[in-house]
């Protein structure tokens, strides 16, 4: 369906395309609808997880290795052959994390990755985002949630679309981090 010139070099992120600047709006469009359709009910999460990989031509026993070992990395071992209707939303944010941490890219966009987790499995979720920054991919983390917010190294506040501010965070533990 696909050519891979058509194919992003980035994760793809929830239901977002992202790295995909040469890639024409229509064509995004079409994929990010593919990719909707594909996360429904046709794939169980394995598979989900893998969908990116295929696009980027990984073969199907690496595809496999890394869809599961980054579901168990967010604690979804036991749940990797259900449907996302047989998930929670918090369940099926950690897919979409391990979907981004399979695909190992340089650079992760998370929207609000914890929006649907209770605070133990966003302490989780967090060390795991941490974890990949410490190997040296850049986490863009968008949240409202002022107490993540803290933890980061750098936040950049907008608002209507404006930057209001941009700091750097004195409290930053590189350690921690």
């Amino acid at each position: 369906m696909f050519s891979k010139k058509m194919l992003c070099t980035l994760s793809i992120i929830g239901l977002s395309l992202v790295g995909c600047s040469n890639v024409e709006e229509p064509v995004k469009e079409e994929m990010s609808e593919a990719i909707k359709e594909e996360k429904s009910e046709v794939l169980n999460e394995i598979e989900n997880v893998e969908l990116p990989l295929i696009y980027r031509g990984i073969d199907r026993k690496t595809r496999h290795e890394l869809a599961i070992e980054s579901l168990k990395m967010v604690g979804l071992e036991k749940r990797m052959d259900h449907k996302p209707s047989e998930m929670s939303g918090g369940q099926q944010q950690r897919v979409a994390i391990a979907r981004a941490i399979a695909a190992q890219p340089p650079v992760i966009l998370a929207d609000e990755p914890t929006g649907n987790l209770d605070s133990a499995s966003s302490k989780e979720i967090l060390a795991i985002l941490k974890k990949m920054h410490k190997t040296g991919r850049t986490v863009i983390l968008i949240t409202h949630d002022n107490g993540i917010a803290a933890q980061a190294r750098r936040v950049v506040r907008i608002m209507d679309g404006k930057i209001e501010s941009d700091t750097i965070n004195p409290d930053f533990d590189q350690e921690e981090a």
